[in-house]
């Protein structure tokens, strides 16, 4: 008897100290309205200074019970399952009953760290509320979807310095490893050479991306909230996965240097166009019946959809021309999926990476000589690579005919949800030492800029038309 007692005591007392210590852990997620799966892929894993309890604060409406359904399956999932324990609150107050909590509980808050991802329409004043009540933000791109909010973004940069808190988007392609290889190799002189100046016909950076509407995320079909496929909610091509594609021309062309938007940044060019989708299509990808009242006002031949979620942008960064651009279709052929194309310009080479049929729709990296009569240019690559098997070992060359395809082993090949799981773990150690990298924040917002400004841009020419 006294045996159970004690064995009764032990227990208790040990979930008491699990208890206490899982309270201590520092950083507390709140989660603000999720509209987006992104959301849910930051609680794909867990993480030791985060606390399991996470707050969720959102209107009544299917994108919250969509996003609770996923963090339900993350921790019910046979292989390394998560163990978050939601605290939920539904109601039009949740904005506000986010902030009286936060006051309320004081040095002890419910949350100290607000992840939103979401309507953008609304993302850009819930950063500014977030921060001005104290909140550190981890936020989905785009932070800003037109000049208005770009403005809006600024200041909430300015009060988060005044307030000591840290606000950082969710930039996962950095952690893509052919785009962190193809970096690593620019910033080889002996087998880059310097970046090029270029063109506009001719740019020294150019970066594509192909999406597609219809998807799978965690091995099920992607259902899409319908604002989703109104761009003024979602934003338009420009503003939305061109963010991406913006940071890394910045990220890679200028590693770790803050930019001033005020005379680095020049726009030259943009366009926007629409993908159409059929009242079909929108039933498959929303699971609605129809279209709703606030995309009638976009309707042609009283059955389509035009979604302006394609743009192409033409500028120049510290006087280097870059070109970036984004297309959506309705789904991917069989066997393949979303897709990347970038070149690099070097004096001494040309860094490509495909992800083309050749390529199995795998993003793959190559290096071409600029001058392949240059007999000793080999043993430059080859003595230069070094550094990149010394940082990434198991990383090698392939000749091909046209350079040297560089051979990546699986591991490297994490996948795009993983890299949520790294971008979380990137900030909670800026947390950690309690400043981002000097860079990071001129360089936010000279992005935001650039994609705000090429809408503006865009919108002109299509108006002249």
């Amino acid at each position: 008897m006294n045996r159970i007692l004690f064995l009764t005591l032990f227990i208790v007392t040990a979930c008491s100290v699990s208890e206490k210590k899982e309270m201590k852990k520092p950083i507390r997620l709140i989660t603000l309205d999720p509209g987006h799966f992104h959301a849910a892929l930051v609680q794909k894993s867990m993480y030791p200074m985060v606390d399991s309890t996470v707050y969720v604060y959102a209107p009544d409406s299917p994108d919250v019970q969509g996003h609770l359904a996923r963090i339900k399956a993350y921790n019910n999932r046979p292989e390394i399952p998560t163990r978050w324990n939601e605290q939920v609150y539904i109601g039009p107050d949740f904005l506000e009953k986010m902030i009286s909590d936060h006051r309320q509980v004081g040095a002890g808050k419910a949350g100290n760290v607000v992840v939103i991802s979401g309507n953008n329409q609304k993302k850009t004043e819930y950063i500014k509320k977030a921060i001005a009540s104290g909140f550190h933000v981890l936020a989905d791109k785009p932070m800003a979807i037109n000049k208005a909010k770009f403005d809006t973004l600024r200041s909430a940069f300015a009060e988060a310095k005044k307030n000591k808190v840290l606000l950082y988007d969710i930039m996962t392609e950095r952690y893509e490893i052919t785009n962190m290889l193809q970096r690593a190799l620019s910033m080889l002189p002996e087998l880059f050479g310097t970046l090029e100046k270029g063109t506009p016909d001719n740019p020294a950076v150019t970066k594509e991306s192909v999406h597609y509407f219809y998807k799978y995320v965690s091995g099920q079909v992607l259902v899409r909230p319908p604002w989703f496929l109104d761009v003024s909610q979602q934003g338009e091509g420009l503003t939305d996965i061109t963010t991406h594609l913006v940071d890394l021309v910045q990220w890679e062309c200028f590693p770790e240097l803050a930019l001033d938007y005020t005379h680095d940044i020049q726009i030259l060019s943009a366009l926007r166009w629409p993908t159409e989708l059929s009242r079909s299509q929108f039933n498959t990808v929303t699971r609605q019946n129809g279209f709703p009242d606030f995309l009638k006002k976009d309707i042609v031949r009283d059955s389509t959809l035009p979604v302006f979620s394609n743009g192409e942008i033409h500028y120049q960064i510290r006087g280097v021309n870059a070109k970036v651009s984004v297309t959506w279709a309705y789904q991917a052929p069989e066997g393949t999926g979303d897709t990347h194309y970038s070149i690099m310009r070097g004096t001494q080479a040309r860094l490509l990476i495909r992800q083309g049929a050749e390529q199995l729709y795998k993003p793959t990296l190559y290096i071409e000589s600029v001058n392949p009569q240059d007999a000793s240019y080999e043993n430059k690559v080859i003595t230069q690579f070094k550094t990149i098997e010394a940082n990434y070992p198991g990383v090698s060359l392939k000749k091909i005919k046209a350079g040297w395809e560089v051979i990546i082993p699986d591991r490297y090949k994490e996948g795009h949800e993983a890299h949520f799981a790294m971008v979380t773990g990137k900030f909670l150690d800026f947390l950690d030492k309690g400043s981002l990298p000097a860079w990071e924040v001129p360089n936010m917002i000279a992005k935001y800029y650039t994609t705000t400004t090429a809408l503006e841009v865009a919108k002109t020419i299509s108006e002249k038309k």
